[in-house]
């Protein structure tokens, strides 16, 4: 995460040194804070209405017949944002998908089965896009719908499936051939694909870009649609009324002007985390992740760029402690974070309830292990030390760019079927969890390392590539680009390996990588918030 510096104010003579606040305030002023929402009899109306029309498409899923009907009803929920209302139902039908005979001479139906299956956990052999392949190499495939098609798909490859390697290439270069041949909205969503693949997709995001594509298609089910757009501005409420919340929460700690800065982030942030955790029932989860995200923020700031190495070392061993007694150990400008820190642990709590507000103590180890994660990095800069090899860097690295705090962590609110068993296992460190920060953590480089790079720093996986392979910048962003692509071959080995826990962990961290994603694609968004006003925009203020 590449946060925004804070603009502490403190009278002792040091503090005049400091770096100033070099990133731009908030877009959004008093915007949310101001949010008032529909009538509570319009809300009423709107729910109510949702309710029939859920019902009514539950009974279009049970009606679905054949294996063409049931890929393309259940693709088209899952991109208007409706596939979690009918979690058994999509299960059963993908499961008789399975095991039904289809036409695997149809190169668009064979690669719809794949993706769907595939993205459900069925672990299907990527070689049934053999017979689809000429000898010197390329695919048959004339239509753009069976080349689109076959695009998304082969990007749920894992290592070693050299087909799919191939489809991406042909594919890729196929597409970009034809797109200015392409009219809408078809020509909208190669473009789209060609940015991010289906399966990379912030998932809200899609459903927001998707329903007008979807409005515009003649064979559209009108139920369908309907209710597609209800639901989301009933989304859009939810979200709008969490962040105007989360902002009135922030005034009423009565933290000093030094922290306001977290402010001018407030909705940046809980626009992260609702790329990761959607749904309606998951709003505690937001707005505990959105805190969190504030508190790693400052944290990065802290130890990588505002305090000196004594009063970092101070803050972290007040963390560790975890108790008000431990401000006594602060410098006069971090105490107000200090009690931030401390309250926000307390809210938590409360807001969670007495059978699992246990899971606060899991919080503050995810906390503690970042921490010690900054002081290590603080040693590396006053050190001048550059990791010989870029697995080296990575060791740490991965664990100190905050996306694992928040993968674990937006667990926490969640509902019973989170178990501490679950709890525990994720903060092993899973193999899916590695995969996902080092992708996270390639990606943040690849967008900020330039920014970061001005001031003392630590060196970055972009430096350890240069130095470990001798390569020039260009080389190295191919080099970084192909790491990344690697880390999500092995997201999607370890999606498809099966677990004892809950499928929605899985998903979830998966979500984030999607998140992560988007927010680094072009630059580092989540500090130049301007890139993603639009986007932020049509998903809070634009109704549907």
């Amino acid at each position: 995460m590449s946060p925004t510096p804070p603009s502490f104010s403190n009278e002792n003579d040091d503090q005049a040194q400091r770096k100033a606040n070099t990133f731009h305030p908030s877009l959004w002023g008093n915007f949310f804070l101001n949010y008032q929402p529909p009538s509570a009899p319009k809300q009423a109306y709107m729910k109510a209405r949702a309710e029939v029309l859920k019902e009514e498409v539950r009974k279009i899923l049970k009606g679905s017949n054949g294996v063409p009907e049931i890929l393309d009803l259940v693709i088209t929920l899952q991109r208007l944002g409706l596939d979690s209302f009918y979690e058994n139902e999509i299960d059963e039908l993908l499961s008789i998908v399975y095991n039904t005979d289809y036409d695997d001479k149809d190169l668009n139906l064979v690669s719809l089965r794949f993706y769907l299956l595939r993205k459900n956990g069925y672990d299907v052999s990527s070689d049934i896009f053999l017979p689809f392949k000429h000898k010197e190499g390329n695919f048959i495939a004339d239509d753009i719908r069976s080349l689109l098609n076959l695009y998304n798909a082969a990007y749920l490859r894992t290592h070693g499936e050299k087909v799919l390697d191939e489809a991406v290439v042909f594919t890729n270069s196929r597409l970009r051939s034809e797109l200015e041949h392409l009219k809408s909205p078809l020509a909208n969503e190669v473009s789209l694909a060609l940015e991010t693949p289906l399966f990379r997709r912030v998932r809200i995001l899609e459903t927001r870009n998707y329903i007008p594509i979807y409005k515009r298609n003649t064979t559209r089910n009108e139920t369908i649609l309907e209710f597609a757009e209800l639901n989301f501005n009933l989304l859009q409420l939810i979200y709008c009324e969490e962040i105007k919340n989360l902002t009135q929460w922030w005034k009423e700690l009565n933290v000093e002007s030094n922290l306001s800065f977290i402010r001018d982030r407030i909705v940046e942030m809980h626009f992260w985390m609702v790329g990761a955790c959607s749904e309606a029932h998951y709003s505690l989860s937001r707005i505990i992740l959105t805190k969190m995200t504030a508190f790693i923020t400052i944290l990065d700031d802290i130890f990588d760029t505002y305090a000196t190495t004594d009063e970092s070392m101070m803050l972290a061993e007040a963390i560790y402690m975890c108790n008000e007694t431990a401000i006594e150990l602060l410098p006069k400008y971090m105490k107000d974070f200090y009690l931030y820190y401390m309250k926000t642990f307390d809210s938590f709590e409360d807001e969670l309830g007495p059978t699992k507000n246990y899971r606060v103590s899991y919080i503050k180890e995810l906390f503690n292990g970042l921490v010690q994660g900054y002081t290590k990095e603080i040693k590396w800069r006053d050190d001048n030390y550059t990791p010989k090899t870029i697995d080296e860097h990575l060791e740490l690295s991965r664990t100190t760019v905050g996306a694992y705090q928040l993968a674990c962590a937006s667990f926490v609110g969640m509902g019973d079927f989170i178990t501490k068993g679950s709890l525990d296992w994720l903060l092993t460190y899973p193999d899916l969890l590695k995969s996902y920060t080092t992708c996270i953590r390639l990606s943040n480089d690849m967008a900020s390392t330039k920014r970061e790079q001005i001031g003392d720093h630590y060196a970055s996986t972009i430096q350890c590539y240069m130095l470990q392979h001798d390569a020039t910048v260009h080389e190295t962003c191919i080099g970084i680009r192909e790491l990344i692509e690697d880390s999500w071959k092995d997201m999607m080995k370890e999606y498809l390996t099966p677990t004892q826990q809950p499928k929605v962990v899985a998903r979830t961290i998966i979500d984030f990588a999607r998140t992560g994603d988007y927010m680094y694609k072009q630059n580092d968004a989540f500090t130049c918030s301007h890139t993603i006003k639009d986007m932020i925009a049509s998903l809070y203020v634009e109704p549907i």
